[in-house]
Order: structure tokens, then sequence, then C-alpha cells
């Protein structure tokens, strides 16, 4: 795309030029009695405005797709040219006359055509359109002055503008396809860029919630093995082995995340909750198991259940934790409340990263989540997602 519009641009340039060019050498001008420095002079103008369009193209491209400004020295040597090749035009039908040079006003739109290129790209419709309707004016009172009839002249403003009109439109909709294009291409690049970030974000936030139970299990039956074995019991052997099984489990959830395939069974976290507190000393009980619910919400408050047991662990002294899942017609409702919260947990519950991916979880669903310290060293953590209607189901008519 940008190939094609700027090579047509730039084929529109100089292909005026060209014809230009070859009309102010027709025999007719040659046999007027023009002088031939007026002549050779008019057909340099042409080839110099070929030539100032060269640059000046791409730069108006730039301009028009806000890329940089244009400047002032090309434009003001563009007009320069594009006055002296008119003069020069005018002078060669002053001395060939309208009647034996009728293709002069074809010439000066030629002439007109690479400043109008451009003009629209940098300057705006109501400005442009001023220029070209002062220009083809200009070109008609000159053809006047020639020795053209009225006629003559008004048809020669009239096709000056009409010309440069079509000119004008044909080059501000094929940059405005080259502006769309480059714009696509730029949102492609920052798609690619935002799936990336959103990958990242993905897998930091699975390995936050997939290794923190485990290392925090793992620590602690390591300090418990560390006791038991001091004290000669054998009971220290079982509590190692269990933290080879945990170690191994957490090689297989990280092998799953980077696959891209870990989802949470909430089933499966409630029992692991229930089992790791209480391995833990903390008594835990826990009511509703969530069967019947969507795979999405049962994997979204699978892992709020794992984080909020995250929590009970890393934070304050707890003894007691209450895990419920209410579930109604309009959505379920998971509930963690434990003791023993210390007076750092309203800060963690503001800013913890692991908090902030599981709202990013539930948000996913369409659900919410509050977390915060209650008063008397209690902790909640509420998760709330919104259960789709059934299809069949609608607003029941009234007995009559």
């Amino acid at each position: 795309m940008d190939l094609y519009t700027r090579g047509t641009l730039h084929s529109m340039v100089w292909l005026s030029s060209v014809c230009q060019a070859a009309l102010s050498v027709t025999r007719p001008v040659r046999e007027s009695g023009a002088p031939a420095a007026l002549i050779a002079g008019t057909v340099l103008l042409a080839v110099a405005q070929g030539v100032c369009s060269v640059p000046l193209v791409p730069r108006a491209l730039k301009s028009y797709m806000g890329h940089g400004p244009v400047g002032r020295r090309l434009p003001a040597l563009a007009a320069v040219l594009l006055l002296a090749n008119t003069a020069g035009l005018l002078g060669l039908g002053a001395y060939a006359g309208p009647g034996v040079f009728p293709e002069l006003p074809l010439a000066l739109t030629a002439a007109a055509a690479p400043c109008t290129t451009f003009l629209v790209l940098v300057a705006p419709w109501w400005a442009s359109s001023m220029v070209v309707t002062v220009v083809a004016a200009g070109a008609g009172g000159g053809v006047a002055l020639a020795g053209g009839s009225g006629g003559f002249a008004l048809g020669t403003a009239l096709g000056m503008c009409v010309t440069c009109c079509f000119v004008a439109i044909s080059v501000r909709l094929s940059a405005w396809c080259l502006d769309v294009t480059a714009k696509l291409r730029d949102a492609q690049g920052v798609k690619t860029r935002l799936a990336v970030a959103e990958e990242r974000l993905r897998f930091g936030r699975d390995m936050h919630d997939v290794l923190g139970r485990n290392l925090a299990v793992i620590a602690l039956k390591s300090e418990l093995a560390v006791e038991l074995a001091q004290r000669g019991k054998p009971t220290a052997l079982d509590q190692m082995t269990e933290v080879q099984h945990l170690a191994r489990a957490s090689q297989q959830e990280i092998r799953e995340v980077v696959r891209g395939y870990r989802e949470a069974d909430l089933a499966t976290e409630l029992l692991g909750a229930q089992g790791v507190l209480r391995a833990a000393g903390i008594e835990c009980a826990v009511q509703g198991d969530g069967g019947g619910l969507p795979a999405p919400v049962r994997s979204a408050l699978g892992w709020a259940v794992r984080e909020a047991a995250t929590n009970v662990l890393r934070h304050g002294d707890p003894q007691r934790c209450a895990i419920r899942l209410e579930t109604s017609p309009d959505g379920v409702r998971l509930t963690v409340e434990n003791d023993g919260a210390a007076p750092g947990d309203a800060v963690a519950a503001s800013g913890g990263s692991g908090l902030h991916g599981l709202r990013e979880r539930l948000a996913a669903v369409g659900g919410s989540l509050e977390a915060g310290p209650s008063g008397d060293g209690l902790f909640h953590l509420t998760a709330a997602v919104p259960l789709p209607m059934p299809r069949n189901a609608g607003p029941s008519s009234p007995e009559r």
C-alpha cells in the first residue's frame, strides 16, 4: 500500500510535468515566433517542478500522517516555480494566440497539478480550495490578457478548478488509505505487545498462586520435621515424605503453568485447604462444595480458596478458619473467615500481589473481591460471582 500510494503520487506529478513540457514545444508554439529561450525556460520550469516534488511529496505525506512538519523552503520554492511556469505558458499563449494554441488550458492545468498534489496534504480543505481558486482565476485572467475571448478564459478557469479538485480528492483519498494502513499496522504491533504483556501477567499470577501455598506448607512441614527429628520421633520421616510429594506436585503444577493448562478445581481446593490448615494446627470447617457451578466460576473460586488458605498460613496466628460457599439463583458467594489477624493485614488486603491477581481472575467472570480485617482479630475474605440466568428462565406471568 505504501509503495502503491507513493508511486501513484510521483507518477501523477511527473506525468503532468511531462505533459506540460510536451505541450510547450508543439509546432504551433515553435512556429509562433516565441523566443527559444522562453520555450526552453518553460520546459525547464516544468522539469524543475517535478524535481522539486520528489522530496516534497514524501514530506507532505509524513506531515499528513502526523510524523513531522514539511518546512517552508520547499513549499516556497514550489510556489515560485508554479508562478514562473504559469507566466511562461501565458507568454507562449500570447505569442501563439489562444486560437492557434488551444492546448493552453490543458498546459496550465498540468502546471498546477504538482503544487496541488502536496498542497492538499499540508493545508486544510478550505485553504487549498482558496489557493486553487485564486490560481485558476489568475490563469483565466492571464488567458484573457493574452488575447483569449471571455468564454475561453472562463473555460480555462473552470477547467483548472475542476481538474485540480479531482487531483486533490484523489491525492487526499490515497493519503487517507495509506494513513489507515499505517495505523492498522501500528495497532497490530500494539496488539502483539499487549498479548506478550498479558501472558507475562498470567504467568506471574499463576506462579504466585501455585507456589504460594505449596511453599508455605513445605516450610511448615519442614519446621515440624526438624522439631520431631530433634525429639527423636520417627514421624519426622513421614513429614519429610510429604514435603517430597509436595515438591514433586509443585514441579508438575509449574509445568502446567508454563504450558498454560493450569486450572483450579473448586472441590479439590476446598479439600486441600482443609487438609493443609488442619495439618498446620488450625481448625478448619468447610460448608458447601460448589457442585453444579459453571466451569469458569469453579476455577475462579478455586483460586480464591487457594489464595485465602495461603494468606491464613502466612499472616497472623490463626487458630480457627471457616470456609462457607453459598449458592443462590443469581450468584455464588465464598466467605473465608479466620481469627488471629495481624495489624498489618489491612495493608496486605489492599496491596498484596496475590489478592490483586485474584481480583483479576474474579473480574474475568464478572465477580468481585472484598478482603480485610473486621475487628476482634478477625479477617474476612469474600468473593462474589454472579451466575447467568438459564435460557429458559424468565419472569413468570401472574395468574389470573
